[in-house]
């Protein structure tokens, strides 16, 4: 099964936020290290699956936020002298 780039990171997630909770609840030092140096190594292999992910997309800067279309909306520009 092949891994997208989002899964390594919902991963890396997973783990950092597992090191937060054991560092509260005082695991010992060798466990607290050996997670940290696992969840760097997810983060640097999810960092790398997203960035080489082949991705097109037809947007452009024009198209801005979808969510609030700037430039787009007729009348948006005008001058209000």
């Amino acid at each position: 099964m092949k891994l997208s780039g989002i899964t390594y990171l919902i991963i890396t997630s997973l783990i950092l936020l597992m090191l937060t909770i054991f560092i509260y609840l005082d695991i010992p030092f060798s466990w607290i290290f050996y997670i940290t140096v696992l969840g760097q190594i997810f983060l640097v292999i999810s960092v790398y699956k997203i960035l080489t992910d082949n991705y097109t997309t037809k947007k452009t800067f024009k198209d801005f936020y979808e969510d609030h279309p700037i430039g787009r909306e007729e009348g948006y520009f005008e001058n209000t002298d």
